[in-house]
């Protein structure tokens, strides 16, 4: 069982592929021990010290509350962290798509949380189970807490993150969406909320029937046209970085606002859910029937 890093950095950093593959050892991909974390501090590219939204604390007790609330049900997890993570790291899209920062997040911070919510698997050409090093160091829909944060800054509508707890629902759909840069049409991500909570796609197949379709459908319809948004207004973010300072605690019983943004149109929310519904009726579905 991995435990908590006995040093525990108290900031933020950023971490190298190449510096963070000496510590993905074997016993840690194993799930037996993890690292004390001196030796990896000594690789970390240090962030501004002057930012308070680098502090690992805030962090930390987050990970720690979701293991102990969802001890029962690791994947529900997902959908409980992703917007207070979101919320509590305050940082714009061009930050996030620093990995770096996820790296050190995953290995120096809570590698431990990456054990419990991706435990060792069967892996090809492995006699024993292992962590799939991408769950620490890898692509944004693989990476443990990468994939969380751009699903709720994807999903969200506006400041409210009540569709982020629907779309971590279903594991298909966040990471199918978060392979395609289709989904940051805000109108797309809100429509394909609904087509869950409607029922019309549910499975992993259905789902990966329904982004094939759209994303083919895409190529021929601009679907800004059928679902027009509202442009963001970068000030509305820079604002909320600004105000992390200030800001409350991330609340644990019930959910906490993102950047007030204006919410997506909903006349187009409900034609582009109407038009998802529609394809997939046709939609290359593995194992399904097609209809006459």
């Amino acid at each position: 069982m991995i435990e908590k890093p006995y040093h525990l950095p108290p900031r933020l950093g950023l971490l190298s592929g190449a510096a963070a593959d000496p510590f993905l050892t074997e016993d840690l991909l194993k799930g037996v021990q993890g690292h004390g974390g001196v030796d990896l501090a000594k690789v970390v590219e240090p962030l501004p010290v002057e930012d308070p939204r680098w502090e690992v604390e805030p962090l930390r007790e987050l990970v720690e509350d979701a293991m102990h609330e969802f001890w029962d049900n690791r994947t529900r997890a997902d959908g409980w962290l992703a917007p207070r993570l979101h919320a509590a790291l305050r940082i714009t899209r061009r930050e996030a798509a620093d990995r770096r920062l996820w790296n050190h997040l995953a290995l120096a911070v809570a590698p431990d949380y990456v054990g419990w919510r991706h435990p060792p698997a069967p892996a090809p050409g492995r006699s024993e189970p292992r962590i799939n090093p991408a769950r620490f160091k890898g692509a944004p829909d693989r990476q443990c807490f990468s994939r969380l944060w751009w699903a709720a800054e994807l999903f969200r509508n506006g400041r409210d993150y009540s569709p982020v707890v629907t779309a971590c629902a279903n594991q298909d759909l966040i990471h199918n969406s978060l392979r395609r840069d289709l989904i940051d049409h805000r109108p797309t991500a809100q429509a394909l909320v609904r087509i869950l909570e409607r029922g019309v796609a549910t499975t992993g197949r259905d789902i990966e029937g329904l982004m094939a379709a759209i994303n083919a459908a895409g190529a021929t319809l601009v679907y800004d046209a059928l679902a027009p948004d509202e442009p963001r207004d970068p000030e509305v973010l820079r604002q909320w970085v600004a105000e992390v300072e200030s800001a409350p605690p991330v609340p644990r019983h019930s959910l906490p606002e993102g950047p007030d943004e204006e919410p997506v149109p909903e006349k187009s929310v409900v034609a582009l859910t109407d038009y998802f519904a529609d394809l997939f009726e046709t939609a290359p579905v593995r194992g399904r029937k097609p209809q006459d």
